[in-house]
């Protein structure tokens, strides 16, 4: 059913914890499923994420999917952050079973809505940065599989 790359970040998540004073802090939810997933960044004065940092309440993927796209966005621009889908999230872990797939959309959105708290904490503009959703069971139909 999952494959060793999500068993893996589940049983050894990456990036578990949060970080005081976070230059950007995330939280979104699926009511539908009960996850809940918020992300932690430190982003320096050039905009790279220095650290990162998740704390999920839910199943497996949702641990696994948290830990994989802290592992992703680390080191890397806020713009690069940006450009993080879900089935990047997906396909680093060698994929997720069907049912499981609305985990790495709660990536995806995490990570957005981090960045947007950064945008707004400093004052800037991210281009290409919508205001995310803090549940995004609504838009389940529209996932990137």
């Amino acid at each position: 059913m999952y494959t060793e790359k999500v068993m893996d970040h589940f049983t050894n998540p990456r990036n578990v914890g949060e970080i005081e004073n976070a230059s950007g802090v995330g939280t979104v939810g699926n009511a539908k499923c009960g996850d809940i997933m918020r992300i932690y960044l430190d982003i320096d004065e050039a905009g790279i994420i220095n650290d990162v940092k998740f704390k999920t309440f839910g199943c497996g993927a949702a641990v696994a999917t948290s830990s994989m796209a802290t592992e992703l966005v680390k080191g890397k621009s806020v713009q690069d952050a940006l450009q993080i889908t879900n089935k990047a999230v997906m396909e680093a872990l060698d994929g997720l079973p069907p049912v499981k797939v609305h985990c790495s959309l709660l990536a995806e959105e995490a990570i957005h809505a981090a960045l947007w708290d950064y945008a707004e904490k400093k004052g800037i503009n991210i281009v290409g940065l919508v205001k995310p959703k803090s549940d995004i069971h609504e838009d389940e139909e529209q996932i990137e599989y």
